[in-house]
């Protein structure tokens, strides 16, 4: 019989190590990125930049792009990004004021 939650099947993967905002995390190898943090249980993966209003995976197939990351300086929808070992994921600061006066 499978579980009642489809992410619970996400248990038998063998496990890599991945960072999410400075927080180490042991994922499946392989998983959708996406339900892979919400499984380890993050549950905000952006602030909106007007509001700053939390956001996490919506669709889960990149329609709405809630589910936006940070991977190596660039900004991607997580639920269309596979889980890899060393992956290293933080949320992303478009609200950020960068110092241009160098």
């Amino acid at each position: 019989m499978k579980p009642a939650s489809p992410f619970l099947e996400l248990d038998d993967a063998s496990r890599v190590d991945v960072v999410f905002d400075g927080m180490p995390l042991r994922l499946p190898d392989g998983a959708n990125l996406a339900a892979a943090l919400l499984v380890a249980g993050v549950s905000v993966f952006r602030e909106t930049p007007v509001s700053g209003a939390a956001r996490a995976p919506f669709c889960m197939m990149g329609a709405c792009f809630d589910c936006l990351v940070e991977i190596d300086g660039v900004v991607r929808q997580a639920c269309m990004v596979d889980v890899s070992d060393g992956l290293i994921v933080r949320k992303p600061h478009s609200g950020e004021v960068l110092d241009e006066t160098v």
